[in-house]
């Protein structure tokens, strides 16, 4: 039996739902000599089958897509191929995501407004073993866990599970209950009681409060679904 020869390039996945951005992605990849494209997806579902299929390297993914979050599409690759890498790519705000992306099992976390150059970058060091975040969230990190900064939970988003921020974030852009448990694929039940946890821990007193804080803080941030 013959043994498979080594593959020459790093095989990068994309996950992404604007084919623009792929197409993007992939040009600037498949110039290397070290990495090429082995394929995209633009739904999670659609890049946990491409993962089985292709068995890339390395996971670009977004983590905003249509049939979940990306933090979940994380979580889920680390069950379902464990040791897999993912980096993080988006264009929501590294202060907000970057820490959740991180404890999801992502390895790094890079902001579309990123050059070329660094996102070659950031993909070889992920590549490598190594986490990438940028030098400002770098140092974040580094005097959280020193002790010298505690966390700051002035922002909702910081006392919020996962789930509980996914929903935080459609409220504030109006959505109704019954279309965020079909959203997310959750049970109406279900997304009534993580609402209730988020009033508890944002210590709001009724549903009108919770609707005001989080289109207020949707508002200032910028955040949406896509």
């Amino acid at each position: 039996m013959a043994i498979p020869k080594p593959r020459s390039k790093k095989q990068v996945l994309i996950v992404d739902d604007h084919p623009v951005m792929r197409k993007g992605l992939a040009q600037v990849i498949d110039q290397e000599p070290d990495l090429a494209v082995c394929g995209e997806a633009d739904t999670a579902c659609q890049a946990l089958n491409s993962i089985a299929a292709r068995k890339p390297d390395l996971v670009l993914a977004d983590i905003s897509l249509p049939d979940k979050s990306g933090l979940e599409l994380i979580k889920d690759i680390q069950v379902y191929h464990p040791g897999l890498p993912v980096l993080a790519f988006s264009m929501h705000d590294e202060a907000i995501f970057a820490g959740r992306v991180l404890r999801a099992g992502g390895r790094g976390y890079l902001m579309k407004q990123a050059t070329c150059a660094t996102l070659l970058h950031a993909i070889r060091q992920v590549l490598a073993g190594e986490i990438y975040v940028s030098q400002k969230m770098s140092s974040k990190i580094l005097e959280l866990f020193s002790g010298r900064r505690s966390e700051s939970v002035d922002s909702p988003a910081e006392r919020l599970s996962d789930r509980e921020f996914e929903i935080f974030q459609l409220i504030g852009q109006g959505a109704a209950t019954r279309e965020m448990a079909e959203r997310l694929h959750l049970s109406v039940r279900t997304v009534e009681v993580h609402r209730g946890n988020i009033k508890k821990k944002l210590k709001l007193k009724n549903a009108t409060e919770l609707v005001r804080c989080a289109v207020r803080w949707s508002e200032a941030e910028g955040l949406g679904w896509g």
